[in-house]
């Protein structure tokens, strides 16, 4: 088992693979039991980086090899951070140094886990240190140079409630024509603990550790997985049956067919991506999903115009490329993150928005959203966006939703937190495009 998650967490911190996609390729045909304890220890090994890469800093010296590092990643987050008894963490993580062809280094990795858990144990580990960004930077492992962008945005406590925050439970939801009330029956039949939703009523969140992979209910298309952020994302484009869409940065496909099921097969979504190989991954979900109202196109959204003759959308949603700093459940989208390049996902943003803009018919919207908490992809994009489009107003999404007390400092925009919203960090902006004027 640990052998399995060391070689999945490579290559998510060595080769730079999405974690859940690791997961999947790394776990398939494996019992459940094992694939829920094997992506423990890989989150909470991911969670833990910085702490883990810190404490190898103080007790390893010179320089350790990647696999040497990886293992210890994983055996300190088990000791530090799980009810394995330390013993056992630093005995598993010597044998695996044997296992992976490195018998020699078995007595450095002992040797490095065992002081660690004495001086755990006597409270003696090393003291971080006193600059807040770096502090909480080595804690939550986020880039230090948005601790500092969160403390000067929302204060040094709020932000570590913030990036303290761990989402692990799935969240699901019905897909047209089952309906959400019919898929609380199933689930409850099946024994599988939910409850409802808070910012959408279609949301169902299981019980942590629900394992649904194999469920007929997901294999058939009546359920799927996606957050409750991401169901909101959808619900700002206010729709209803028989309305023209676009989907203009839609792989691995989850908006797109949530807003096809919204309008209960009825209308028609354009879905738009820029790789051909995300396109029939696109193309995937929705044929599982069963969304005949949808149309997969390989597109680039951040230079398309309109086409001769092109009808334009009654509605345009822009979930774009981000930095996925959004907290909640993905720590693997804070490695290598740089100050370099936010400000590059930035600008891509803006021109896509640019581009999307141009697809909006008079009277029609145009939605914006991230799943991050960084202000250059978020409030200061869209309030460009407003400033560089006059024939575009931003309608307040907090009145529209409910949400003025939580997110008044964020109107007319929505900024959901994982801290205070329970689910991702997600940015959404509504922009509607203005019908002219009577003579």
């Amino acid at each position: 088992m640990l052998r399995t998650a060391y070689n999945i967490l490579r290559e998510i911190v060595s080769e730079g693979a999405y974690a859940n996609l690791a997961l999947k390729k790394g776990l398939a045909g494996a019992e459940p039991k094992e694939a829920r304890r094997v992506t423990a220890l890989v989150y909470n090994a991911l969670e833990h980086l910085s702490y883990s890469d810190f404490l190898i800093g103080a007790y390893a010296r010179g320089r350790v090899h990647g696999s040497i590092r990886n293992i210890l990643r994983l055996s300190i987050a088990e000791l530090l951070f799980s009810e394995t008894p330390a013993h056992a963490a630093v005995s598993n993580a010597a044998e695996l140094t044997k296992g992976i062809g490195k018998p020699g280094l078995a007595g450095f990795v002992n040797g490095v886990l065992r002081s660690i858990a004495r001086d755990n144990e006597n409270g003696a580990l090393p003291p971080l240190p006193e600059d807040p960004a770096q502090r909480l930077s080595i804690l939550c492992g986020m880039p230090a140079f948005m601790v500092r962008e969160y403390i000067e945005d929302y204060g040094e406590a709020f932000t570590e409630s913030l990036l303290a925050s761990r989402l692990h439970a799935l969240t699901v939801r019905a897909q047209h024509p089952f309906t959400t009330d019919a898929l609380a029956e199933a689930l409850a039949a099946r024994g599988i603990a939910f409850t409802r939703g808070r910012l959408d009523e279609n949301a169902l969140i299981l019980s942590e550790g629900a394992d649904i992979a194999g469920l007929d209910l997901f294999r058939d298309g009546r359920m799927t997985i996606q957050s409750e952020s991401a169901m909101l994302v959808c619900r700002a484009m206010c729709v209803h049956d028989g309305m023209r869409l676009l989907d203009t940065c839609a792989a691995p496909g989850g908006k797109t067919a949530y807003l096809s099921s919204l309008m209960h097969g009825t209308g028609s979504v354009t879905a738009w991506e820029l790789h051909p190989h995300r396109t029939e991954l696109l193309k995937a979900t929705l044929a599982r999903l069963g969304c005949p109202n949808c149309i997969a196109e390989t597109r680039d959204a951040s230079s398309a115009s309109p086409e001769e003759g092109e009808e334009l959308y009654d509605a345009v949603l822009c979930d774009a490329p981000c930095s996925g700093l959004g907290g909640g459940g993905k720590p693997d989208a804070m490695l290598n993150r740089t100050e370099a390049s936010v400000a590059e996902l930035a600008a891509l943003q803006r021109r896509i928005l640019d581009s999307a803009a141009r697809f909006v018919k008079e009277g029609g919207a145009l939605v914006y959203s991230t799943c991050t908490v960084s202000r250059r992809e978020n409030r200061e994009n869209a309030l460009h966006f407003l400033a560089t489009h006059p024939g575009f107003e931003a309608e307040d999404l907090t009145k529209l939703f409910g949400l003025e007390g939580a997110h008044g400092a964020d109107a007319p925009f929505l900024q959901l937190l994982p801290n205070t919203d329970g689910t991702d960090g997600f940015f959404i902006a509504r922009f509607v495009k203005k019908e002219p004027k009577g003579e």
